[in-house]
């Protein structure tokens, strides 16, 4: 199978994200499984490389991948579109925040057509792109406003645990109303279609129960008579899912191989879960674009930018694991 091109957007040029990169394609596991490119700022790199104290060639591309990177050689598309000399570390900076955003538009054009097979994206700052006018809050509405895509499945992974979210960035409360028949059934569907993209086609999807004991028959609540409802209407569809599961033990079962991912009921419950298990490999996947983004579970360090001391281990899996479903992965 030939190796799948993954495009790595350099990020924020004040934070972590040069140095993770720089970091992470010395690991020659990469080059086993993918060829990777760096879209990006040539001086922020070299920058990158010096505070690192590593020694890397540089190969400088245009829009066209040709050769053979490894972790003496790193292949860059050049963006030359800010200055990023005249960005400072650790600050928010609309230059920084421009920069960020034509590096990630740069990804996004390339896999549009076929340049590049996916994208694991670096840290970017919010109040940053907010300076530059940008008019997108973060990565996935970036990728879903220039992609033309409604409404993208975000799912975590961290070794064999696969984690979907019912609710994310709302608060707790709102999130317990929002265990609707409705709303659990129409993300069982998104999420079952979700793991077929990824090649897993007879994934089956464990949904999590909301209260201890899962309500324990309504006496702690009756949100997953709610679930059962959309469940049982999902399984006469065809699709393959359990549940309610008992939050305590659903995310264990599905580490150990008995569940392909989870349907986690709100924000912190999937979070505790996959970064409790390790914190650095918990990766994020965006589901529903016309190619596969993966991507680093971490912000842009503006306290460490610059110091070299950055881990580039969430940098590596999300690249790792952009290669491992990249041939597979279909929008259908």
């Amino acid at each position: 199978m030939t190796k799948p091109i993954i495009g790595i957007p350099m990020g924020d040029p004040a934070g972590i994200g040069p140095e993770i990169v720089v970091k992470a394609l010395k690991e020659k596991k990469i080059y086993e499984v993918c060829n990777p490119v760096v879209i990006g700022s040539k001086d922020s790199i070299l920058k990158a490389l010096s505070v690192c104290g590593l020694k890397t060639e540089l190969t400088i591309l245009s829009d066209i991948f040709d050769g053979n990177p490894s972790p003496d050689t790193l292949y860059l598309i050049d963006d030359e579109t800010v200055n990023t000399g005249e960005i400072e570390y650790g600050k928010v900076q609309a230059l920084a925040g421009k920069a960020a955003y034509s590096y990630i538009k740069k990804s996004i054009d390339l896999a549009l057509v076929g340049k590049i097979n996916a994208v694991a994206t670096t840290p970017i700052n919010k109040e940053s792109l907010k300076a530059a006018g940008v008019d997108y809050v973060g990565h996935t509405e970036i990728f879903a406003g220039l992609t033309g895509t409604y409404d993208p499945l975000t799912m975590f992974e961290v070794g064999n645990l696969r984690v979907f979210f019912l609710s994310r960035h709302v608060s707790l409360r709102k999130a317990c109303d929002m265990v609707t028949k409705e709303r659990v059934l129409d993300y069982i569907i998104r999420s079952s279609k979700a793991l077929r993209m990824l090649g897993l086609t007879d994934g089956t999807v464990a949904v999590a129960g909301l209260n201890p004991h899962c309500g324990e028959n309504g006496l702690f609540g009756d949100e997953e008579r709610e679930i059962e409802k959309a469940v049982e209407e999902a399984t006469k569809m065809g699709y393959k899912v359990e549940g309610p599961i008992g939050a305590d033990s659903v995310f264990y079962l599905a580490y150990k191989g008995k569940y392909d991912a989870v349907l986690s009921l709100y924000h912190d419950q999937g979070h505790i879960a996959t970064k409790t298990l390790d914190f650095e490999r918990t990766i994020s996947i965006t589901i529903g674009l016309p190619f596969l983004r993966t991507s680093v579970d971490h912000g842009t360090a503006f306290d460490i930018a610059g110091t070299g001391r950055a881990s580039h281990i969430s940098m590596l899996e999300a690249i790792l694991t952009a290669a491992k479903y990249s041939n597979n992965y279909k929008n259908r």
